[in-house]
């Protein structure tokens, strides 16, 4: 373990043996141990938005052991999904990758404006099937979000003390936010505060706008000059909103796009601070070999051998 590793645990100090061992297992793992960077592979996307919509771009990602193999030979540091997706392939793949186990998720069939999800696993689950994590989503701004934090509370209270560390995806939801209001930088920034405050060890969020959603944020924007033209800068802000980048803060990939906006997002998130990539439809819904090329050049952008 590297004296970065370290620096970065101990940030944790509070946590057990367990917790420990798992954040350092994450860090140390793939082509980014030890960097204090990581690029993990989300995949819940067929339950939050539909397999057909999912998978149907790159037909071999309806099988989720392409899934594993795909982040095992990109030397990922971690592959995220749900538990069916795990539960087909833990047994083979043991070993080979850490696992986080997202214990809920929300479907699409029925039409709303403020999501709540529903628990689809459980922390036993999770020490099954071999993880080191597991992950909630929350959404900061919806009218159920106090019943969504406190689930939170009871699921990682009950993960810490079985060893296990714990993923938030923080992404702020509800009638009082439009779809530009959602990426803002102070409504970002704020629901990643909100999961630092309900003890996520890992933060998962999407990148941020220059757009001041509140208005008497906005104020406190403008009066204190809190720098926000580039995506470098907004990243930095919203990593500062973590305890001032004492909690591990990752951006997701969003929707599909092309590999040079994916590699300029890659170098703002690393110039501006941030520990890394979570990426998901932008990896699996490419041809394997252009996901791995692209994968490539991210972990060499992380590593400072790409500009």
């Amino acid at each position: 373990m590297n004296d970065l590793v370290r620096e970065i645990l101990g940030w944790y100090r509070s946590e057990n043996p367990g917790v420990l061992t798992n954040l350092s297992r994450l860090l140390e793992h793939g082509r980014l141990g030890g960097t204090g960077h990581m690029i993990i592979l989300p995949v819940d996307q067929g339950f939050e938005h539909g397999p057909g919509q999912s998978f149907a771009p790159n037909p071999p990602s309806y099988d989720p052991l392409y899934h594993f193999q795909l982040a095992i030979d990109a030397g990922l540091s971690a592959y995220a999904s749900l538990l069916g997706f795990l539960e087909a392939g833990a047994a083979e793949f043991a070993g080979q990758v850490p696992l986080i186990l997202k214990l809920n998720s929300h479907d699409l069939l029925h039409p709303e404006q403020e999501p709540l999800g529903a628990q689809t696993a459980s922390v036993r689950d999770a020490l099954r099937l071999g993880c080191v994590a597991i992950g909630y989503t929350i959404y900061p701004g919806t009218a159920e979000r106090r019943l969504q934090y406190e689930q939170f509370r009871e699921l990682a209270e009950e993960a810490k003390s079985a060893g296990l560390a714990v993923v938030v995806w923080a992404y702020p939801r509800g009638d009082g936010l439009n779809k530009e209001g959602r990426t803002a930088l102070d409504v970002v920034a704020y629901a990643v505060h909100i999961a630092a405050q309900l003890g996520a060890h890992i933060i998962k969020t999407k990148l941020p706008t220059a757009r001041l959603e509140l208005q008497e944020a906005r104020k406190v924007y403008e009066e204190q000059h809190i720098l926000h033209d580039t995506l470098a800068e907004r990243v930095r802000h919203v990593v500062q909103s973590a305890f001032n980048g004492r909690r591990i803060v990752i951006f997701s990939g969003g929707a599909k796009t092309d590999d040079a906006t994916i590699l300029d997002e890659v170098r703002a998130v690393r110039d501006g601070g941030g520990f890394g990539s979570i990426i998901g439809r932008n990896l699996f819904q490419r041809e394997r070999t252009a996901a791995l090329n692209l994968l490539d050049q991210m972990t060499r952008v992380y590593k400072g051998e790409m500009q």
